[in-house]
């Protein structure tokens, strides 16, 4: 099997957005997002591996960022893109900062939905160190009840924030997710980053950077990124009374009643 890369490409403006879903999405996603964006923009939206229609040739081996950038160029050279701007939402933060190092120069504006990628999260290290960890989750995907017992009993200790067990819980509900869980939180593993040097590539220039947060968010609480937001020279922060799983809608509302805030 080959590496394949599904997207989908919407309007025909002069200003070209790569955009990168979420976990459990699909480019189908941005469909709400993208008519409030105008007529300007030319969205190309891309499903990530291990959703959608794109394809790993090795779907077991973890994706580098080294790798990852050389897919992206392929991509930028084959589509005839020169300067785009990046939109992510969640997970696809991890793609998108990923086009960040890789092609400083040609990044017009980032725009991150409450983006993975930049501070630690529970599931994320749960699900990667230590390594036998990763050996429960690859067994949950045939036999999830010792994992479920797990998460029940961090439930009951109080230990993590309810919100996140019924999170976790819904994401492992059927042999499909636990199979998506498993390949795209250890496949991506790697793909990480150090903050101190990505805000130096990010204001050399500096690039813009728009975060899109949830007051509500307990998948990516907005406090443990206000660090690395403050770090960076050219930004603004759009603080949305909303969570985490429906964001993208969130900021289309607010992308609507703000028609003056644009990509």
């Amino acid at each position: 099997m080959t590496t394949y890369w599904h997207f989908q490409k919407y309007g025909s403006g002069p200003r070209v957005v790569l955009a990168f879903h979420g976990y459990g999405q699909g480019e189908g996603h941005w469909r709400t997002m993208v008519g409030v964006l105008g007529p300007e923009v030319t969205v190309y939206a891309i499903d990530l591996f291990y959703h959608g229609r794109s394809r790993l040739a090795k779907a077991d081996a973890p994706l580098t960022k080294s790798r990852l950038g050389e897919l992206l160029g392929d991509f930028l050279r084959a589509q005839g893109i020169g300067q785009f701007s990046l939109l992510a939402f969640s997970m696809g933060a991890k793609f998108a900062l990923t086009a960040v190092e890789a092609f400083p120069d040609q990044v017009e504006q980032v725009w991150l939905i409450a983006p993975d990628g930049l501070q630690r999260q529970f599931w994320y290290s749960l699900a990667t160190y230590p390594p036998w960890m990763r050996g429960v989750l690859g067994r949950a995907v045939l036999r999830p009840q010792r994992l479920l017992r797990f998460l029940d009993s961090l439930h009951e200790r109080r230990l993590v924030d309810g919100n996140l067990i019924r999170f976790a819980q819904w994401q492992l509900d059927s042999r499909e997710k636990r199979l998506r869980v498993y390949r795209s939180w250890v496949g991506f593993r790697h793909l990480t980053f150090s903050l101190k040097q990505l805000a130096t590539v990010l204001n050399r220039r500096p690039t813009p950077v728009t975060f899109f947060l949830g007051r509500h968010d307990r998948v990516i609480p907005h406090a443990g990124l206000q660090g690395f937001i403050n770090s960076l020279q050219h930004k603004r922060t759009v603080l949305l009374d909303a969570g985490h799983a429906g964001l993208i809608y969130d900021v289309a509302s607010y992308l609507r009643r703000h028609p003056e805030v644009r990509l």
